[in-house]
Order: structure tokens, then C-alpha cells, then sequence
């Protein structure tokens, strides 16, 4: 369930930053009532940077594939093993 803090409750800054750190996701911060802003740990935002990345990375490899621009599996590695003289 989400974390939802008014704005005034982050002049207790040691209260918030323990509740970014227990909760596994983003806290909601409201202003007059309105969504304003959201906190999260440092974890929990680089392990959501770490999902950005991998789903834009799926997100380019399909379009590559929807493009055309893909290899067979035994062409791609004969290429890779000429380029750097393995067997």
C-alpha cells in the first residue's frame, strides 16, 4: 500500500528518511491535499534506475529485431571469433 505524507511532516527529517528506508517503495509527499513530490532511498532509486535501464535496453533489442536488424546465433559468434582470433 502506498506511503502518503503531507508536506509538513518533513520537518521531522529522521522520521521520513526511516520510512524511506522500511518501506520497498516510493513515498508520496501531498501539498494542500494535491500530489506534490516523491522520496525514496538511494536503494530503492537505484534499483529502480537499474530496471529503467534494462527495460530500455529490451524496448531498443525489439525494435532492432521488428527492423531487421538481427543475425543468426552461428553467424554473430563466427564473426565475434574472426574479430578476435579465437577458435
Amino acid at each position: 500500500m502506498p506511503q502518503i505524507i503531507p508536506i509538513k511532516d518533513l520537518k521531522d527529517t529522521a522520521a521520513v528518511s526511516d520510512l524511506c528506508h522500511r518501506v520497498d517503495e516510493p513515498v508520496f509527499i501531498t501539498k494542500n491535499g494535491y500530489g506534490d513530490m516523491v522520496l525514496m532511498s538511494i536503494e530503492f532509486f537505484e534499483a529502480t534506475q537499474r530496471k529503467w535501464e534494462l527495460y530500455n535496453d529490451i524496448e531498443i533489442s525489439e525494435a532492432q529485431i521488428e527492423s531487421g536488424k538481427t543475425k543468426e546465433a552461428k553467424k554473430a559468434l563466427k564473426s565475434v571469433r574472426d574479430k578476435y582470433g579465437l577458435t
